[in-house]
């Protein structure tokens, strides 16, 4: 069985993931306002891939008989000066994310939890690319700037490269 310590945190984190995927949300409810469907339609899944991080880790909860304590959702934010804006934001989030997934996976690794470590090894993984896809898109965005239809167009072409993932 997990640690308490363990839990609380991975609890803390379902919190962060569920927040994440609200974020994207308004998000890519921001960009189809703004007429940017494949923007929106990349922040959309992020959201709902950030919402099937959350469901994987309640479910290492049930798996472990531990509890589950949701905490509360924030309110997004959800407007932006620009098109660049909001990937630079989501960029930040992942960053912390990714320490937090570290101490997680610390924390495991401190209690000599095995189980709770290899669960936790495949979000290590995970956030590597999370940050390599937010962090070229939003090379991408800096360098089109002045052409933000050209972020459209780049996101149609070649979307499934980002973070490496080809």
């Amino acid at each position: 069985m997990p640690s308490e310590r363990f839990i609380d945190e991975l609890n803390a984190q379902i919190g962060r993931e569920l927040n994440a995927a609200h974020q994207y949300t308004a998000v890519a409810a921001w960009y189809d306002r703004e007429t940017f469907p494949r923007l929106a339609s990349f922040f959309y899944e992020q959201a709902d891939e950030e919402r099937g991080h959350a469901m994987k880790m309640v479910g290492y909860l049930r798996d472990t008989n531990s509890r589950l304590k949701l905490g509360e959702i924030k309110a997004p934010r959800d407007s932006f000066a620009d098109h660049v804006e909001p990937i630079a934001l989501s960029l930040e989030y992942e960053k912390k994310v990714t320490v937090a997934i570290s101490s997680l996976y610390e924390i495991a690794r401190e209690t000599d939890d095995y189980a709770s470590e290899s669960f936790m090894q495949w979000f290590v993984d995970e956030q590597v690319e999370e940050e390599a896809t937010m962090d070229a898109l939003l090379q991408v965005a800096e360098r089109v700037r002045e052409y933000p239809m050209m972020l459209e167009e780049f996101l149609a072409r070649d979307a499934k490269s980002l973070g490496g993932d080809e």
